[in-house]
């Protein structure tokens, strides 16, 4: 149970290596398919690994059984809506106006994809606490196949994070280490919340809902738009089902 938590952070690792792969930068084509792809993938988990287990746990509350989904999905949005404005980081959709150094623009860069893969990481330690509790809405297979599914959407932001560096001329194994590092986030969040699970398991139907509500925020303030933007936004719509597709397949054939 324990390497689950590192699979989402392997994927991240291998988008970061495709600096060694390719010469300067992603085509604008592939980042749009690469974005769209991420985002029906998280979209997806959202819905099938963590919304539908945690509406589960609510069945004995019958027709108010939303509520603690509702309650927990919105303080998610809300606690990433917070991290957003906190956190100095520049959102993957814009550029910055005005002279930047490289350092600094490095750095935003980074901690743009950390802030995305935090609730990735969150969501697989909270479905791994929910199985190793004996939790009877989630399965071992379904928490494999959320963590599959993430480390499937993390290659290409591994990618989105490393090869704009590159294209600005940091070295690639700078661009790589940088790609790796926004990662780390993931399994560093997993075990923190498995660790605390113990008291935390009462509350997982909010738990499950929190870590959905913090993934969609992901998507719909800064993977959505970057895909929709300017030319190929068709390519990226096309990505995103593939995506919503590959992950629902896993997850209920997995699960």
């Amino acid at each position: 149970m324990w390497l689950i938590v590192l699979i989402p952070f392997l994927g991240t690792s291998l988008g970061a290596a495709c600096v060694f792969l390719f010469k300067n930068s992603l085509g604008e084509k592939i980042q749009r398919v690469l974005t769209g792809f991420a985002s029906g993938v998280m979209v997806a988990a959202s819905f099938f690994s963590l919304l539908l287990p945690a509406l589960d746990q609510t069945e004995e509350m019958g027709k108010l059984g939303f509520i603690p989904v509702s309650i927990g999905f919105g303080i998610g949005m809300l606690f990433l809506l917070i991290l957003d404005i906190v956190t100095p980081h520049m959102h993957l959709n814009k550029s910055e106006e005005g002279p930047i150094t490289g350092l600094k623009r490095t750095t935003k860069l980074v901690l743009a994809v950390t802030l995305h893969n935090l609730p990735e990481g969150m969501a697989v330690g909270i479905v791994c606490a929910g199985w190793m509790y004996g939790n009877s809405a989630i399965t071992f297979s379904g928490a494999l196949a959320l963590a599959l599914g993430i480390a499937i959407q993390n290659f290409p932001e591994g990618a989105i994070v490393s090869m704009p560096l590159l294209g600005e001329g940091v070295p690639k194994i700078k661009t790589f280490l940088y790609g790796v590092l926004s990662g780390v986030v993931e399994p560093i969040g997993a075990l923190l919340v498995i660790v605390a699970s113990g008291l935390l398991i009462p509350t997982m139907p909010y738990l499950l809902s929190f870590a959905a509500g913090a993934m969609i925020y992901v998507v719909v303030e800064e993977l959505i738009p970057e895909m929709s933007e300017g030319k190929h936004s068709n390519i990226g719509t096309i990505s995103f089902a593939a995506g919503f597709i590959l992950m629902m397949a896993l997850d209920v054939g997995l699960g």
